[in-house]
């Protein structure tokens, strides 16, 4: 058996030999699906507290837009925690990354700011959007409470990348549960305590909650932050080889050394020479298309909803079923981690990984079948959730419409996370510009042309945009497999 060695504060390559079992796949996965599903929780609970105050369908439609606007914002920034996890390997990477994320956070933060000028702000909402007058005025004050929100999520994902890096994971999970508590006393403060509209207390809440937990990251990496600034010869050779157990009591001891998903004999990485701009640019810039095109899904529904049968209701219950639907893609989110990590150079990983995904993703779907088509929808989205009755007959069947996408979120992170492992991410930005041309090819056929509800049209367009995204992606996925174990054989011989 494969032990884990080293000293904490060491740059370690992380390697996974042999055939990854069931038991040894979940136990490295699940503190990931841990973090990812308490992120998820604060989408439906702050939805459900806007829904409890004062006019609650506009309020739910303003939060909704605004908060559409603010993910959209954040895009530039949203990868931070890949790269620092990645490039992160003493003093000097750690300093230009971090001055890279001082840029970023910088331009995200510029971004609200101008579509926070009236007419920028009016010439979008009334012009562009389409919005009603009133919904317009109550998202421009919700989008100010969110002005913090796009460099405390750089800072706390830069932060978060290196704690990552040197092997503080239970960190990360802790910072996580500070934000929900923050978030939740922030929301039931702002609503009994003042009198702001339900989308402003909803935008406040989740703007502190992000703030504490980037200040949280910060103090954590303290220690890890100290251990890049030593100077070079004063510390451990970083080059000193890893192999993880296949044990999942060794596997939990990677918490407690320094861990690098790189892979050695890829070349990547800072180690012989130091780390400059042009590679970071050349490193982020596809990840952050990516990112940027698969986060403009959410804004473009929007803008199509706001045109489409039924714009408010439609408007009002989308964050509801998307934050519903979050709760279960969460989990798949988390898995492309867990794929890299333990595929394998030689796709010796690859077979147990799938059957572990496709159970993963049916369970998953379901799950969400079984909340969307029995009574426990009325329960969840009246009950729960905070709507009116007919409130709920909107989001029902759009829930009903979501109920494969988790199943298909899991694939695509097996998909990705293969590429990912393989260095191909090419095809990665070009699927996911893919899946969201067919989101709005979709949603004009069927929510303009053929006049369905707005939220129904949307959550059928992202259905059969991540459908598109997956079958473009086999191709490839299975291409990338049959190269690498081509190239490895070459090496042999």
């Amino acid at each position: 058996m494969d032990v884990v060695a080293g000293a904490p504060g060491r740059s370690l390559p992380l390697t996974a030999p042999g055939d990854p079992s069931a038991r040894r796949i979940f136990a490295f996965w699940a503190p990931l699906a841990a973090t990812w599903l308490m992120m998820a929780v604060e989408g439906p609970y702050l939805a459900a507290v806007v829904a409890r105050l004062p006019d609650p369908t506009l309020g739910l439609a303003a939060y909704g837009v605004a908060i559409a606007l603010a993910v959209l914002m954040e895009a530039p920034v949203i990868m931070l925690l890949s790269a620092s996890t990645a490039l992160v390997e003493d003093a000097v990477s750690y300093r230009r990354l971090r001055t890279f994320a001082h840029g970023l956070n910088a331009f995200s933060t510029l971004m609200l700011l101008v579509v926070l000028v009236p007419p920028v702000h009016r010439g979008l909402m009334l012009g562009v959007l389409g919005l009603p007058e009133e919904l317009a005025r109550l998202t421009y004050g919700a989008l100010w409470c969110f002005l913090p929100w796009p460099a405390a999520i750089g800072y706390r994902r830069f932060w978060q990348g290196v704690l990552i890096r040197s092997g503080r994971t239970r960190l990360v999970a802790g910072g996580t549960v500070v934000r929900l508590v923050s978030m939740s006393v922030a929301a039931l403060a702002f609503a009994i305590a003042t009198d702001l509209p339900g989308a402003a207390v909803g935008a406040s809440a989740l703007s502190f909650g992000v703030v504490m937990e980037a200040a949280v990251a910060r103090w954590m990496a303290r220690d890890a932050i100290r251990a890049l600034l030593v100077p070079a010869g004063r510390r451990a050779d970083a080059a000193d080889p890893v192999t993880v157990s296949s044990d999942p009591h060794d596997i939990a001891e990677i918490g407690r050394v320094g861990v690098s998903t790189a892979d050695p004999a890829s070349g990547a990485g800072t180690e012989g020479g130091e780390l400059s701009f042009g590679e970071i640019g050349r490193f982020y810039v596809p990840l952050m298309l990516t990112s940027l095109i698969g986060i403009a899904i959410q804004p473009m529904l929007t803008f199509f909803m706001g045109r489409a049968a039924s714009p408010v209701e439609s408007l009002a219950v989308f964050p509801v079923v998307h934050s519903l639907g979050f709760i279960f893609r969460s989990v798949g989110l988390s898995f492309q981690d867990a794929v890299i990590a333990l595929l394998g150079r030689r796709n010796e990983g690859y077979e147990e990984i799938r059957r572990f995904a496709i159970g993963l993703g049916a369970t998953l779907s379901g799950i969400l079948a079984l909340l969307a088509f029995t009574p426990l929808s009325h329960l969840w989205f009246v009950h729960v959730s905070g709507l009116t009755p007919e409130l709920a007959s909107f989001a029902i069947p759009a829930a009903r419409v979501l109920t494969p996408v988790p199943f298909l979120g899991v694939l695509l992170s097996l998909q990705r996370g293969t590429l990912i492992r393989h260095r191909t991410t090419g095809p990665i930005i070009v699927g996911t510009a893919a899946e969201i041309t067919a989101v709005a090819i979709v949603f004009v056929a069927v929510g303009w042309g053929l006049g369905w509800v707005g939220a129904t049209a949307a959550f059928t367009g992202f259905l059969l945009g991540r459908l598109t995204a997956n079958i473009y992606l086999t191709p490839k996925v299975r291409a990338a497999r049959h190269e690498a174990g081509s190239a490895i054989e070459e090496v042999r011989r």
